[in-house]
């Protein structure tokens, strides 16, 4: 057996980690350990897996308490980046290998969120940090019809919080959730925008809202994750119907104010409430979906788990292509890279479950 426990802001699976996660609980944590297992059903030569990490940043709404896995038939190791929060456990397993990876993420998590009536209160982030969270990436162009958009849509606005409010509010207003997208969605906002195709699901939406932001100049930044338990709110759909959660994915995202610090937001979710909260259908003037509206700009239910803010993300040791975000197991062989959304073939699982006091 190889076993590794390692971590960036956490501390180990120890007597220490318990108390700090029964205290937590005190205060209004509640504690996580989400299991990930994948097994490649055709290996063929060289196999390679990478798994998701728990977010190795520190945050008000989440404490990684470890990441600790096991590779029985292959070489695995841990591949950090701070500037993300990115953790990748890889694995590689030789010809012949049955290759099972799996990795066991345990985390602390908080409702959060910021009272706009107290500016001044949120923690700063550095210059480095807003010029990083500033950046265009692959799918997130600033120039062109995105940052036409972004012009256009906080004409009005004179400060960053105005700024960030309109365009949540505008894609409220003229986004829906596409049903028929695959996974979470890909997130490439330019063809959104060029093809007037305002349909998505969680990393297509939120992304519009990072790449508008940053393009109108106010760091924002897609927060890569998973559902890990039903919503206490009320919302049927904003949780995780099971302990298996292996298609529970949800992207979410920040935007830093400058008299707030990392504001959360998630507009994504308004369409989602509207379209399969109970009964579904709901309309903009829904009771449900006005209240989803006001709490997701600014509240998160910490019902999930963080995994990163990475995108355009190069996979450890493969030459293959990037990944636009590492939100799902990927895995390839010497046939290529095996499709990250089909868990029955691939194969993975995710088990959610919360540790009581």
């Amino acid at each position: 057996m190889k076993r590794r426990d390692f971590l960036k802001t956490g501390v180990a699976l120890s007597g220490a980690a318990r108390l700090i996660a029964q205290d937590a609980r005190r205060d209004g944590w509640r504690t996580f350990e989400v299991t990930t297992r994948v097994e490649v059903l055709k290996p063929s030569g060289t196999t390679r897996v990478w798994i998701p990490a728990a977010l190795s940043a520190g945050t008000p709404y989440q404490k990684t308490l470890a990441n600790t896995y096991r590779c029985e038939t292959g070489k695995a190791r841990a591949v950090e980046t701070n500037a993300d929060g990115l953790g990748i456990v890889t694995a590689e397993f030789p010809a012949g290998a049955s290759p099972v990876l799996t990795l066991v993420s345990r985390v602390a998590t908080k409702d959060y969120s910021v009272d706009f009536a107290a500016p001044g209160t949120g923690q700063k982030a550095t210059a480095e940090e807003r010029r990083y969270y500033l950046r265009a990436t692959k799918y997130l162009p600033l120039d062109g019809i995105v940052g036409y958009m972004a012009a256009d849509i906080t004409r009005t606005a004179h400060t960053d919080a105005e700024k960030a409010r309109s365009i949540y509010e505008w894609i409220v207003e003229n986004t829906h959730r596409d049903p028929k997208t695959r996974g979470c969605g890909i997130g490439d906002i330019r063809y959104m925008l060029e093809s007037k195709n305002l349909g998505g699901k969680c990393a297509d939406l939120n992304a519009l809202f990072v790449g508008l932001a940053r393009a109108a100049g106010v760091p924002a930044r897609d927060v890569y994750g998973i559902r890990t338990a039903k919503s206490e709110l009320g919302y049927k759909s904003l949780g995780a119907s099971s302990e298996n959660i292996t298609k529970a994915q949800h992207c979410r995202a920040e935007v830093y104010l400058e008299e707030y610090g990392w504001v959360p937001v998630d507009p994504a979710d308004v369409p989602k409430v509207m379209l399969e909260e109970p009964p579904g259908g709901r309309g903009p003037d829904d009771e449900m979906v006005r209240k989803a509206r006001t709490r997701l700009f600014g509240s998160w239910e910490m019902n999930w788990m963080a995994y990163n803010f990475a995108h355009d993300v190069a996979l450890p040791g493969s030459s293959g292509r990037t990944v636009p975000f590492l939100m799902y197991p990927q895995a390839e062989t010497d046939d290529g890279r095996l499709d990250s959304l089909d868990a029955d073939a691939f194969r993975y699982q995710i088990a959610s479950r919360e540790i009581a006091g």
